[in-house]
């Protein structure tokens, strides 16, 4: 009797746990209270620690402010904390800030965070709403002696998968700010027209393959194949700019896929439209001699903010503003990879 060929072995995948670890399990930087040490690790390699955000340009941002016991100011991207934490610091118990933040998730937990380390409601009032209602804000307040716009993305919702903010991991093509309002980038992407979308990748991000792009993800999306994962948006870049020279083919899909979210985060959240506002009613909730320092991540960001303060000086409305960008230090890039991009402006409400 012939004997059975007995069937390859397969080798099993054997995982420590029970089962591959989520984001929240993954890193114990979430948990700096318990892993300290694993923190400054992180942060000593250069990287962010996950579930953080380190803030950028602090002691620039301070140089500048020179914030004063009883004075009244506010934090337009309240973010992690760190710069609303560093600014509190200089009032020394007097004077108050206020701080706004459209992720609601994100907010109550610096909110509870700030409170721990004495940072409660006597001195800080966080509202749950767009920057661009500063007007309301400092007609509450009667007007701002300083204020910070950190134009950035904080770091804990670009680390977090079910966000959507990076291509490096698999999650929802999602990317607004506030997950409650508005439509996500992938239903964005259902309703765009090639044309339309090949401009949006244009004016966000520069991005020179816009109308290849453009056209791939509109014929897939016609061919009944939605793109409602970062994976599938970073599948679809690839094989669109698969014509690329190896050598070059790899650092070229990486700043494309960068370019794209930034240029799909920034329509979804309507990001020019609420710069522009808030850079109009800036001025208002200044009080004289009021100071202000706004840090941009992209040259989109950065145009507008020069030409509305070069047009607030120009009509007398600021008595100096910066004709030169400020930027982080060496050392700082070094520490802090996503510091390189930031540029910061500033301008003195006349007297």
């Amino acid at each position: 009797m012939q004997q059975e060929t007995p069937k390859p072995h397969k080798r099993r995948v054997r995982y420590k746990g029970k089962y591959p670890k989520k984001f929240e399990e993954k890193y114990k930087e979430l948990n700096p209270e318990k892993y300290q040490d694993t923190v400054e690790h992180v942060i000593r390699k250069g990287n962010t620690p996950a579930g953080m955000h380190i803030s950028i340009m602090v002691k620039e941002i301070l140089d500048f402010l020179k914030i004063q016991p009883g004075e009244t100011g506010f934090d337009a991207t309240l973010g992690y904390g760190g710069h609303t934490k560093a600014m509190m610091e200089c009032l020394h118990g007097e004077g108050h800030m206020y701080a706004t933040d459209v992720d609601p998730e994100e907010s109550a937990k610096t909110k509870k965070r700030l409170e721990e380390q004495g940072f409660g409601e006597r001195i800080l009032t966080i509202k749950l709403q767009n920057f661009c209602t500063i007007d309301e804000i400092a007609k509450e307040a009667g007007g701002f002696d300083f204020i910070l716009a950190d134009l950035g993305v904080s770091s804990m919702q670009i680390d977090n998968p079910k966000r959507g903010f990076s291509f490096r991991a698999d999650g929802p093509l999602d990317l607004r700010l506030n997950q409650q309002k508005g439509i996500s980038a992938a239903e964005r992407l259902d309703q765009i027209s090639r044309e339309e979308l090949a401009g949006m990748l244009y004016e966000n991000s520069d991005e020179p393959y816009c109308e290849e792009i453009a056209k791939a993800i509109t014929d897939e999306i016609r061919k009944g194949n939605r793109i409602d994962s970062t994976t599938k948006l970073r599948t679809v870049i690839e094989n669109t700019l698969d014509f690329l020279p190896e050598k070059e083919k790899k650092d070229t899909i990486r700043k494309t896929c960068q370019r794209v979210f930034q240029a799909l985060r920034i329509d979804v959240n309507q990001e020019f439209e609420v710069l522009y506002e808030f850079m109009e009613k800036l001025p208002d909730a200044l009080k004289p001699g009021g100071r202000v320092a706004i840090l941009t991540f992209h040259s989109g960001e950065d145009k507008l903010v020069k030409k509305a303060l070069k047009a607030g000086y120009k009509a007398g409305i600021y008595s100096d503003y910066a004709k030169d960008v400020i930027r982080p230090s060496m050392q700082e890039c070094a520490q802090n990879g996503r510091a390189r991009s930031t540029k910061m402006r500033w301008a003195v409400k006349a007297e």
